[in-house]
């Protein structure tokens, strides 16, 4: 039997959040229901952040109550506050994310404090989720490389991630949040942090900056890992990390993973339409 690959769609959220062009709330909820619509069965569908700091995020209440909801798939919402899980808990997200970085340079320009004191304001909001019954995920950012710090150590990403797991996230994504990772500054930090964290409670989220993102996907399945987070059209970037370009392109993620024999459950032809609408939609390069 074929080993199934989990396949976490972040178009929606991390993929649109960045654009300088404001998308509709009709053509935000269209675009879930498509990717629904494929067979994927993890979509990150929205962001409960004040629209001050995200404004492409201001109607996520609007969208969860717009798409069509399939048995099966989980709608997740990035959550920075117990005021953002209030609005989640309302709109009936499936499950919340959170998010710490594994150096104090980029925590401080995302969110305007120390790792530490991230990790502080993450507690009251994890425990509140899991209390109302919602699965919580937790993603790590600059995982070897940050934009004001440099390179990070594996210890770094590897003490974060297990402070993370330890608040109650059930699985820890891996965020090459500047594309700058390769397969040879993989390798110590997978070994650092499987160390103490089995690969089953990890995934990967990488960016394709320069090019190295699907080599990554493949060094991670060779250590064990069996879930990958994309983005529809290689959408995606980050105000926060000058030069990042968007997430591996979930149609590119599909093809590698079905070349090398994995199960996704993903109709790769509906995909192709979907990524046809969403560039037509979005434009040719719509990149930040």
């Amino acid at each position: 039997m074929t080993e199934s690959i989990r396949v976490y769609e972040m178009g929606p959220r991390d993929g649109l959040q960045s654009l300088a062009v404001p998308v509709s709330t009709p053509d935000k909820i269209a675009l879930i229901d498509r990717l629904s619509g494929c067979g994927l069965r993890h979509i990150e569908a929205a962001s409960f952040v004040h629209p001050r700091w995200v404004p492409q995020m201001a109607d996520a209440s609007a969208v969860m109550q717009g798409i069509t909801r399939q048995a099966g798939v989980t709608y997740a919402a990035l959550v920075p506050n117990l005021r953002g899980l209030e609005g989640a808990l309302a709109a009936q997200v499936s499950e919340i994310a959170v998010f710490a970085s594994a150096s104090q340079g980029f925590s401080q320009a995302n969110i305007n404090c120390s790792i530490e004191h991230s990790l502080e304001r993450f507690a009251p909001v994890v425990h509140a989720a899991l209390a109302a019954g919602l699965r919580v995920r937790g993603y790590v950012s600059c995982i070897t490389h940050c934009p004001y710090d440099g390179e990070v150590t594996p210890a770094q990403t590897a003490t974060v991630s297990r402070c993370l797991l330890d608040l109650g996230c059930y699985e820890i994504s891996l965020g090459d949040t500047l594309g700058r990772a390769t397969p040879a500054t993989l390798r110590p930090l997978l070994d650092a942090v499987l160390a103490d964290i089995p690969a089953s409670q990890l995934a990967g989220h990488f960016h394709d900056t320069f090019a190295h993102a699907l080599d990554n996907v493949d060094q991670c399945l060779d250590y064990g890992l069996r879930g990958f987070d994309a983005s529809v059209g290689g959408l995606g970037g980050c105000p926060y990390a000058p030069g990042a370009r968007g997430n591996v392109a979930t149609e590119a993620l599909i093809e590698r993973l079905h070349q090398r024999g994995w199960s996704t459950g993903v109709d790769v032809q509906r995909l192709a339409q979907v990524v046809t609408w969403t560039r037509h939609l979005l434009g040719a390069d719509p990149h930040v």
